[in-house]
C-alpha cells in the first residue's frame, strides 16, 4: 500500500509538471511543458521584495532559415491594471513592449545581460508600445507585426533569424503579469515549425496551486565544465530541484524574501550539448500566495547560459548507469 501511494504521488507531480500535456508548444512563452502561469515584470519604482530584482525581462526569438512568411509577435494582456495583475495601492504601472531585429540584435556582448545595463538595447527598433490600465487588452492579445523573418539577425550559430523582445517597466510600481506567442498568424497562435524562445534571466508567477510543479531548462553547451544556479526572492516556498541525466533531483538552496542564494555543480561529459531541468515544488505545509521568482544560470566563467522553452533535446531524464559510469571516470 505504501508503494502505490508514493507511485500515485508521483503520476500527480508528473501530470502537475506538464510532462502528459502531449506536443508542447514551441512558440508559446511560457510553454507547456514548463507549466508556469505568467511571466512578471513590475514598474520601475517597484519593490524588490515582491519578486522582480530589476524590472526588465528579455526574451529571444528564434525563426528557422526554411520559413519565408511574416511572423507576429503576440502579447497577452500586456496592459497593467486588470485581474491577472498584482496590484500595490493605485494602478500607476506603464509597461513598455519593445521588438528589436537586424545586426547585433543578439550578438552584442550586452543584449545577453542579466541587468538592463550598457547596450542591451542592441539592434534596430522594429516596433514599440506601452501600455498602462488599458482594459481593452486585459486578458486580450496585442500583436506587433507582420515582420520578415529576416528583419531578425541572421546567426548561423542559432541556425536561423534572432528577434529580441524587451518588456520594461517604464513608471509605477504594480506587477504586469502577461504571456507571448510567437505566430505565423495574425489573428490566432499559430506555431511556426522549427521555431523556439530563449532568455537569459527567467522572471516567472509562479502557481498558488500546492500541487503543480513548474520547470524551466537551461542549455549546457559543449564548452561549460560547472554551472552556477541563482535564485532571488523564492520566499521559501519549497524546493528548487535540479534533473539531467546524470543529476537525480539535487537540491538547490532557497532563498527567503528580496535575496539571493547559489549553488555551484559540476557538469559531466554525458550532460553537455543538452538541456537540464530545474523543477518547483511548491511548499506543502503553508501556501505562498502569487510568489514571483527569478533564476539565472551561469557557466564556470561567469557566462550566463540561456534557458529554452522548448528544451534542446529534448527533457532530460535521469540515466543511473550514465551518472554512475561518470564517477568512475573520475576516480
Amino acid at each position: 500500500m505504501k508503494y502505490s501511494i508514493h507511485i500515485v504521488f508521483f503520476m500527480m507531480l508528473l501530470w502537475a509538471g506538464g510532462f502528459f500535456t502531449g506536443k508542447a508548444l514551441a512558440q508559446s512563452v511560457p510553454a507547456e511543458d514548463e507549466n508556469i502561469p505568467y511571466l512578471v515584470t513590475f514598474g520601475s519604482d517597484g519593490d524588490t521584495s515582491w519578486g522582480d530584482d530589476d524590472f526588465c525581462q528579455i526574451f529571444f526569438a528564434k525563426v528557422p532559415k526554411s520559413f519565408k512568411n511574416p511572423i507576429y509577435i503576440r502579447v497577452y494582456d500586456p496592459d497593467t491594471g486588470g485581474e491577472l495583475d498584482e496590484q500595490k495601492e493605485e494602478w500607476d504601472t506603464r509597461a513598455r513592449f519593445s521588438i528589436y531585429g537586424g545586426e547585433e540584435c543578439w550578438t552584442h556582448e550586452d543584449a545577453k545581460n542579466i541587468d538592463p545595463v550598457g547596450n542591451y538595447k542592441s539592434g534596430i527598433l522594429l516596433n514599440s508600445e506601452t501600455f498602462g490600465e488599458q482594459a481593452k487588452y486585459d486578458e486580450d492579445w496585442y500583436v506587433f507585426g507582420p515582420f520578415n523573418p529576416q528583419e531578425g539577425e541572421w546567426v548561423k550559430k542559432l541556425e536561423g533569424y534572432i528577434f529580441k523582445i524587451i518588456a520594461e517597466g517604464v513608471e509605477g510600481d504594480d506587477g504586469n503579469l502577461y504571456r507571448y506567442f510567437i505566430s505565423s498568424e495574425k489573428n490566432e497562435s499559430k506555431e511556426i515549425e522549427g521555431g523556439n524562445l530563449f532568455t537569459y534571466e527567467y522572471t516567472f508567477r509562479m502557481w498558488n496551486n500546492q500541487n503543480n510543479v513548474s520547470q524551466i531548462y537551461p542549455y549546457i553547451d559543449d564548452e561549460t565544465t560547472a554551472i552556477q544556479i541563482r535564485n532571488f526572492d523564492w520566499d521559501n516556498d519549497g524546493f528548487i530541484r535540479l534533473v539531467s541525466v546524470a543529476k537525480n533531483g539535487l537540491l538547490c538552496t532557497v532563498t527567503g524574501e528580496d535575496e539571493w542564494a547559489k549553488d555551484r555543480f559540476p557538469v559531466y561529459e554525458a550532460e553537455r550539448n543538452s538541456s537540464m531541468e530545474l523543477q518547483f515544488i511548491k511548499n506543502r505545509k503553508e501556501l505562498v500566495e502569487d510568489n514571483n521568482v527569478v533564476v539565472i544560470v551561469q557557466n564556470q566563467y561567469g557566462e550566463n547560459l540561456p534557458f529554452y522553452v522548448v528544451p534542446i533535446g529534448g527533457i532530460p531524464v535521469y540515466q543511473p548507469k550514465i551518472r554512475m559510469e561518470v564517477i568512475d571516470k573520475s576516480n
